[in-house]
């Protein structure tokens, strides 16, 4: 084990970066700054409320995007946002949440989950799956579709979103019409520094995974759990049923292997809508690269609205 991959120095690494990422959020203006990330694709207004959603891990507050007006009963998708399972950091998924309202025609339900080493596994994959629950069955009273319900989150995000599909399929429910998992990671058994990108240093290195597996599961044994290591070997269970999945990896990323490695395991058991790998792309691309992002965002939102469309009687 590297010694950033110890959980005490993980976990003191970790929240060093969230006070450092706290700081960045409240600047005006530059990277990082949660006004920089609200600007993005201005042309997709931002029509939001916010909720706090109860769970038994803790309250989770999420931020409702609306679709076009007079959009009736639309369908809802619920969006996990990225950072390593230790950054929490919503408005990151802003421009994509603003996308998918508009272009899918769905109410956004963006998640701001409990992050580790706060809450470390098994916290917020529960969280994620009780939210989407909520989610299903108060449709009615918010304005939604519950019935019609999509979930996806990118890196971390998308894990989360992995893990939530797997819950329902364990426990007979909600039904997910579809699961986006964009660029996730999905076996934290293998060693971070034993992975290996295309390129010599991509965007997201060994030791910031090293941090961010050690913090968010800090017991070795338990990242082989299905929960967080569905792509790892040891994770042999009968997949059909699942809710059928969109996989998109980046072709330079760290994580690109475990996504490929899922999507085939997914498309084994009947589940795999999609898998695209986008070339000359590291991962997180889409916050830098706004051409790959207005494509990638396209192909998702087309995707979802087709999952979420009205079953014939």
């Amino acid at each position: 084990m590297s010694f950033l991959g110890r959980p005490a120095v993980a976990s003191l690494t970790a929240r060093t970066m969230q006070r450092v990422a706290a700081l960045a959020s409240r600047r005006t203006s530059g990277r990082g700054s949660t006004a920089d990330l609200l600007a993005r694709l201005p042309e997709f207004p931002r029509e939001v409320r916010t909720l706090t959603v109860p769970t038994s891990v803790a309250p989770a507050p999420v931020t409702v995007y609306a679709p076009a007006a007079g959009t009736p009963d639309p369908p809802v998708h619920v969006n996990f946002h990225g950072g390593g399972y230790v950054m929490s950091m919503p408005e990151i998924d802003d421009a994509l949440c603003r996308f998918l309202a508009a272009e899918a025609g769905v109410v956004v339900v963006n998640v701001k989950y409990a992050v580790a080493p706060q809450f470390p596994f098994p916290g917020p994959p529960r969280q994620a799956f009780e939210v989407v629950r909520w989610v299903a069955e108060h449709g009615a009273e918010q304005g939604w579709d519950g019935s019609r319900l999509t979930v996806g989150g990118q890196s971390a995000g998308g894990g989360l979103a992995a893990a939530v599909a797997r819950q329902a399929l364990e426990e007979g429910g909600p039904s997910v019409a579809l699961q986006v998992l964009h660029y996730p990671p999905l076996d934290l058994v293998t060693r971070a520094e034993d992975k290996r990108a295309a390129i010599a240093r991509p965007m997201l290195r060994p030791w910031m995974a090293a941090v961010f597996d050690s913090a968010y599961v800090p017991d070795p044994a338990l990242r082989a759990d299905r929960l967080v290591s569905p792509a790892h070997p040891s994770d042999t269970a009968d997949l059909r049923g699942i809710a059928p999945a969109l996989v998109i990896t980046a072709a330079h990323d760290l994580l690109r292997a475990e996504g490929a490695q899922y999507a085939a395991r997914l498309g084994e058991a009947g589940a795999l809508t999609e898998h695209v790998d986008v070339a000359d792309a590291d991962h997180a691309y889409d916050g830098e690269d706004e051409k790959k992002a207005r494509e990638v965002y396209t192909l998702i939102a087309h995707h979802i609205r087709k999952a979420a469309e009205p079953r014939p009687a």
